[in-house]
């Protein structure tokens, strides 16, 4: 297939050739699209030779009575934008068609996707927000930043995602093999962290980012099931086609899911819910003082047990995030908890959990199967584990017959 890469300009430019090599890789024909910006931080003709064919860049380059960008769009399978910047984000959310790039997504009717780099201010101001919530809603698909240390030395989401997961995403796309195979399907899925209120200003939470959460309601949509997302707060877009319920604590939490459990079909329990909880909340500010303090915490309910409890026939999937003895206790929570499926992850791993873009887990049935899975991006995790919720369901099925 032929795929318009573009590329605008900021330091993650030097990637898309990384990207244009492994989309070769599978078999596409690559045509670059280069924003002026973008020659600062990468040479036309790297692209040029890596592709094997003339990078587009000017409106009026090309003394041929053709339409280019028209002819270009035309003869494409996919736009990707890798790396988008905050500039051609407002440019594709607001029509403004300034230069060949800009003109040529406004002429585009295949599939856009968009792979944001920026600063971490930049990728969470509000203008920055809207204008990928507009795109999202127009049906581009957005590949959501990483989170890492930036040119600028700063700290936070807004690096360009990684080269593999970018082309898992465009791989899903052109080959929606799996697009209606979870039709019909009523999905819950919760993630993100919780927030118990200490006072005012203070609180106890966690380090979730909620990307595994997003990620598997997201490939779930994609399948064709309907979705609902119950998320603590995150600094995520909410996935294309699925119904958000914002809440902020676990009491919030529990009261949402349990009125929306009895009509759903597979739940996913991806949330990292916060385990205690103050027991007396004081409504001002909290004074320091020189002398130590005491909090007093009690449990929260346990969402994913009492769900256990009650459950008829939904698929009920949970997560174990250990610092130790994974399995084991990764076992002991799926039957004290009733699950049909429990994802294991070892936190205490620096390259993948809380905060990274990437997962290592096992999957573990009540069924006794055991999965390994390598370290993966959380989109990839996602789609294996609805591989295989998806295989268990059919053999549900056939067990009923």
């Amino acid at each position: 297939m032929k795929i318009l890469l573009g590329v605008t300009g900021c330091i993650g430019a030097y990637k898309s050739a990384l990207v244009l090599r492994l989309l070769q890789k599978k078999g596409h024909e690559i045509v670059p699209v280069m924003t002026r910006s973008a020659e600062q931080f990468i040479g036309a003709l790297t692209l040029e030779k890596l592709s094997g064919n003339r990078v587009l860049r000017d409106l009026f380059e090309d003394g041929s009575t053709e339409i280019e960008h028209i002819a270009a769009a035309r003869g494409s399978d996919l736009l990707l934008v890798a790396p988008a910047t905050a500039n051609i984000l407002a440019k594709f959310a607001n029509g403004i068609a300034d230069d060949f790039l800009t003109t040529l997504y406004l002429s585009t009717t295949t599939p856009v996707v968009v792979a944001p780099a920026m600063n971490v201010e930049m990728w969470h101001h509000p203008a920055t927000r809207r204008n990928v919530s507009t795109l999202r809603e127009r049906g581009v698909t957005v590949v959501e930043p990483g989170v890492g240390y930036q040119a600028c030395g700063e700290y936070g989401e807004g690096r360009l995602a990684e080269p593999e997961e970018i082309i898992e995403v465009v791989t899903s796309l052109l080959n929606p093999g799996k697009k209606d195979s979870l039709k019909g399907r009523k999905v819950l899925v919760t993630a993100g962290p919780t927030i118990e209120d200490l006072d005012s200003v203070r609180f106890i939470s966690n380090r979730s980012s909620g990307k595994m959460g997003y990620a598997i309601a997201n490939e779930a949509a994609r399948r064709g099931a309907d979705v609902t997302l119950v998320s603590g707060p995150t600094h995520l877009a909410p996935p294309k086609g699925v119904e958000v319920f914002g809440v902020r604590s676990a009491a919030e939490m529990a009261e949402v899911v349990f009125n929306l459990f009895p009509s759903m079909d597979i739940v996913v329990k991806a949330a990292a819910v916060s385990d205690f909880t103050p027991r007396h909340r004081v409504p001002q500010k909290m004074k320091k003082t020189e002398s130590p303090l005491s909090l007093e915490l009690e449990p929260t309910i346990d969402i994913l047990k009492h769900l256990g409890e009650i459950k008829s026939n939904q698929y009920l999937v949970g997560f174990a995030a250990e610092s130790e003895d994974l399995l084991t206790h990764a076992r002991e929570k799926l039957r004290r908890k009733n699950l049909d499926l429990i994802i294991a992850n070892d936190i205490s791993e620096k390259d993948s959990g809380f905060e990274v873009d990437h997962n290592r887990v096992v999957l573990l049935d009540r069924e006794g199967n055991e999965i390994v899975l390598p370290r993966l991006s959380k989109n990839e995790v996602a789609s294996r584990l609805w591989d295989h919720i998806e295989q268990r369901l059919a053999t549900r099925i056939e067990v009923s017959k």
